[in-house]
């Protein structure tokens, strides 16, 4: 595995492979890498001939200082998980070498879908994902780009701002990883405790739970029920749950036949933030 620490050096490999047309894929993460991550890079592997990684910890994306300060830094674990799946390049900048002396996001237009959900509890996130995705697209010029949709929203958003900047990457939202017991894989979870972990699953619980009853009952009255049921779990407090258009991500006021919908929720057990989404059928 080739590992590049600045832009210059991975934009001199990787034109000398296009020029050879070989096929790039792309997995950009935060690090603390985990089965989840892996598995975006073995569809990677799958259809392109060689796999980019980067590692970049960002700090415009984080509307809570303290969460960048915690958020978990594992490089060398990181580094022997690649290796171990025969990662091709990783691409492991610096902040100023992303930034240089400014670093502050850049404004987008996501038509909307940044106006909802974690967006309404989350000032300026997107903005922050836009500048570092778009950033990172422009540096290892991928054919194919790959992100799991535990991040629904953040996926959506993704492909909103390639199609209005005609970037030349196809962006692929892959099946979100589980832990057996079904609670969604994130960097997050190590920093749960074992009383937390312990009550962690039970968001996907209710999920699963909300896609039987979104077949009879209205979205009102499935909502009214997972807010009651979070209100007796004693480590997880409910921040959001919605259920919305698939493509819009707008609530949803009632069932359209054609229509597509997910449902929506972020939870705490205590300071750690939890995400969850699961299709929904009509």
């Amino acid at each position: 595995m080739k590992i590049f620490i600045t832009k210059k050096e991975i934009k001199s490999y990787l034109s000398s492979l296009k020029e050879q047309n070989k096929s790039i894929g792309f997995v950009p993460t935060m690090g603390a890498l985990h089965q989840g991550h892996l598995s975006l890079i073995k569809k990677a592997q799958q259809k392109n001939d060689l796999v980019v990684v980067s590692i970049f910890v960002n700090p415009t994306q984080f509307d809570k200082k303290e969460d960048l300060i915690n958020y978990p830094k594992t490089i060398e674990n990181d580094t022997k998980l690649l290796k171990s799946v025969s990662c091709d390049v990783l691409f492991l900048p610096s902040v100023k070498e992303i930034y240089a002396d400014d670093i502050s996001s850049k404004k987008f237009d996501f038509d909307g879908l940044e106006h909802q959900m974690e967006g309404k509890f989350r000032e300026g996130h997107f903005d922050g994902v836009g500048t570092i995705v778009k950033t990172l697209f422009e540096i290892v010029k991928p054919n194919k780009a790959y992100f799991g949709q535990k991040d629904y929203q953040q996926l959506q958003i993704i492909k909103k701002m390639v199609k209005k900047n005609r970037l030349k990457v196809k962006v692929k939202g892959c099946p979100i990883f589980r832990e057996q017991d079904g609670l969604a894989m994130s960097s997050r979870n190590a920093r749960l405790t074992d009383a937390q972990r312990k009550a962690a699953p039970f968001i996907y619980k209710t999920l699963k739970k909300v896609r039987k009853k979104f077949g009879t009952e209205n979205a009102t009255i499935v909502t009214e029920w997972v807010e009651n049921q979070f209100k007796k779990q004693p480590l997880l407090e409910l921040e959001y749950f919605t259920i919305a258009d698939k493509k819009t991500l707008e609530p949803i006021q009632k069932k359209e036949s054609g229509k597509k919908y997910r449902a929506f929720i972020a939870v705490f057990a205590g300071k750690i933030r939890l995400i969850d989404n699961i299709q929904l059928k009509n």
